[in-house]
């Protein structure tokens, strides 16, 4: 992408008087040598599929660890029993983040979006919200690009990837995506979308990456969960009109900065943090012992 920051886009999109998507669509097109109808169904494409991994989800598997399963079917019981607090539209962006994080451990077909370890924030939020609000897939496909907008600039200014960011780089990145493109849905300008995108980035940044015997199974699946919740309550704000005191780029800047201090033992090798305590330990030790 010839963007390198979110303030290019936003002077793009105010030069030429169009939306934050289309800046990102066009830029697409120009970049792969392809038609606008090209690029869009290849977004629609990968829209779809998250919906139909949505729909595959599967409750009676486990992964092959045995660490994941489960866990979307029990909050969406819970959910339907009246069991929750969270209200319903929350209560399904909860379950479906489950959902899409035990469907990429049980090895099912996903969307890394940005990667397979955040793969549910996105999902989580923008089927929610079609279903509630009966959005075309047109206007969904939209949000999609003002989201990869976003993520492009993450990874060209910082990284998407837990073993050079942290967690903060994945499930934050996911987050802010999600956030910019809600922010996008409920009728926000290019403001609101990067305001949005930087108070999600900045609610997680230092998230560290300390996955139990170096699986992406625990706590990874749990974390789409917190990360697609806080993109809901970032676009809420920015909505309000509230708006990140740090410039959302300083904020990736940021986040970048933070994960380059990380040490190597936080950052995606199993050797620290939630993989270091006792439990972890014991169970990457059976883990072992059993393959």
């Amino acid at each position: 992408m010839s963007f390198h920051s979110l303030e290019e886009i936003i002077t793009s999109a105010s030069e030429q008087k169009k939306p934050f998507f289309r800046v990102i669509l066009e830029d697409d097109m120009s970049e792969r040598m392809v038609s606008e109808e090209e690029s869009f169904s290849t977004m629609l494409e990968m829209y779809d599929t998250m919906r139909k991994a949505d729909e595959s989800y599967d409750g009676t598997i486990h992964s092959a660890s045995g660490l994941v399963g489960r866990d979307g079917q029990k909050m969406e019981e819970a959910l339907q029993a009246g069991k929750t607090i969270s209200g319903g539209f929350m209560g399904e962006v909860m379950v479906r983040a489950l959902k899409m994080g035990e469907s990429n451990a049980c090895m099912k077909r996903i969307v890394a979006a940005p990667t397979a370890g955040s793969c549910g924030v996105m999902p989580a939020v923008f089927l929610t919200y079609q279903k509630y609000f009966q959005t075309s897939d047109e206007k969904m496909t939209e949000a999609m690009f003002t989201a990869a907008g976003i993520g492009t600039v993450i990874a060209e200014r910082a990284f998407i990837a837990g073993a050079t960011g942290g967690c903060q780089a994945e499930i934050g990145s996911a987050s802010a995506m999600a956030a910019g493109g809600l922010a996008y849905l409920m009728g926000g300008g290019e403001q609101e979308i990067v305001h949005a995108c930087a108070i999600a980035l900045k609610s997680l940044l230092g998230l560290v990456c300390d996955p139990v015997a170096g699986l992406v199974e625990v706590p990874c699946v749990k974390r789409n969960v917190v990360g697609a919740v806080n993109a809901v309550t970032a676009a809420d704000m920015a909505m309000a009109g509230i708006t990140s005191r740090i410039p959302p780029d300083e904020v990736i800047d940021a986040m970048r900065t933070i994960g380059m201090a990380l040490p190597c033992s936080l950052k995606e090798t199993g050797e620290g943090g939630l993989a270091a305590t006792p439990a972890g330990v014991e169970i990457s030790r059976k883990l072992i012992s059993n393959f």
